[in-house]
């Protein structure tokens, strides 16, 4: 499992880097992601050795801010398809503990492309920051083959419009 907090740092360290506002919705093709994304801002990327699951995995990070809401994509190889599911179970558990959360919406993730799996979840959560600010987050987590995605928006509130354009723009690109 995540450190308390280790992922919203490194989503942080991501955002505050891409303080780029621009409103103007871009879709774009990260290298080596094999992802498809539309981001309201320019994003910054980043990668960096998290804990997840009881080991440390190399996490590729996209994140960048607009009005108020952080948007993120994560990306880690999980090398062997019987951690996919772990690492999946992981990043949810994760999400929970570094917001203190409840969760409000959980539905099976729906991303063209995705190899099926059970654990592959489109949820929304309700929780406070570290520092105890209110936060809500919608949170999708799905793999294509060994490698395994996150993908984040982040607010004090969601805007409902914007999550749903973020969400549905992801596509696993062959």
């Amino acid at each position: 499992m995540f450190e308390r907090s280790s992922m919203l740092t490194l989503i942080a360290a991501g955002a505050a880097a891409a303080c780029t506002p621009s409103g103007e919705w871009r879709e774009m093709t990260p290298p080596g992601l094999h992802l498809a994304v539309a981001m309201p801002c320019k994003p910054s990327s980043l990668s960096r050795d998290v804990p997840l699951g009881g080991t440390r995995v190399a996490m590729t990070l996209l994140a960048c801010s607009d009005a108020g809401a952080t948007y993120s994509v994560g990306s880690l190889e999980a090398g062997d398809p019987a951690r996919v599911v772990p690492m999946l179970e992981a990043m949810a558990s994760a999400a929970r503990v570094n917001l203190q959360a409840r969760v409000d919406a959980d539905e099976p993730a729906a991303v063209p492309g995705m190899t099926p799996h059970a654990a592959a979840r489109l949820q929304t959560l309700s929780g406070r920051l570290p520092d105890g600010r209110v936060a809500q987050e919608r949170l999708v987590l799905f793999a294509h083959g060994t490698r395994v995605y996150q993908a984040i928006v982040l607010a004090p509130a969601l805007d409902a419009e914007k999550s749903s354009a973020f969400v549905a723009s992801l596509k696993v690109l062959p």
